[in-house]
């Protein structure tokens, strides 16, 4: 029984000390911290611009994961903090996920407000439809535009108006 103990502890330790070296910048960026992207970043300077084949960069997988900790090492050093998926920026991430400490942070260090998906949908419009009135009021600070519609014509007041969250439509209103 021992031995069989001692085996599976030896593995463990060892699938461990294997998954350390095998994370990727995109892995960290989700679950790791900021010591393993400042390892990664040693290694190669340019990995934090990096763009896995779904056309995700680390900043907005983390910002996706709520990875406060590396989202906010990556904000001040990525090249291009606007950078767009298909899928949406780090902004849309952060209001996607209703995280306004991240929001904030990004908005502070330049991040566009009125950057759309492929389906004109804005971090203004997603903290709308997830009814955060703290995001859609930190958003229209920063200059979210209160009149870009979606690529279907759907104005942010007609998102406003359809999550009957009066305290939302009555920031539309003026």
């Amino acid at each position: 029984m021992k031995k069989i103990l001692l085996f599976f502890l030896l593995v463990s330790a060892l699938s461990n000390a294997q998954d350390k070296e095998n994370k990727d910048v995109f892995n960290v960026a989700r679950f790791g911290t900021v010591e393993e992207m400042k390892l990664l970043e040693a290694k190669k300077q340019d990995t934090i611009n990096a763009v896995n084949p779904g056309g995700f960069t680390p900043l907005i997988l983390a910002c996706y994961k709520g990875n406060n900790a590396v989202a906010a090492y990556l904000i001040p050093k990525v090249k291009n903090i606007n950078f767009n998926t298909a899928n949406g920026s780090a902004l849309a991430a952060t209001c996607m996920k209703g995280n306004v400490a991240l929001t904030r942070l990004l908005l502070e260090n330049k991040a566009n407000p009125n950057l759309a998906d492929v389906s004109g949908i804005t971090p203004l419009l997603y903290a709308i439809q997830f009814k955060n009135k703290e995001l859609v009021e930190l958003l229209l600070k920063f200059k979210a535009d209160k009149k870009q519609a979606d690529n279907s014509g759907k104005s942010p007041f007609e998102y406003a108006v359809f999550t009957k969250n009066e305290e939302i439509i009555n920031l539309f209103k003026n």
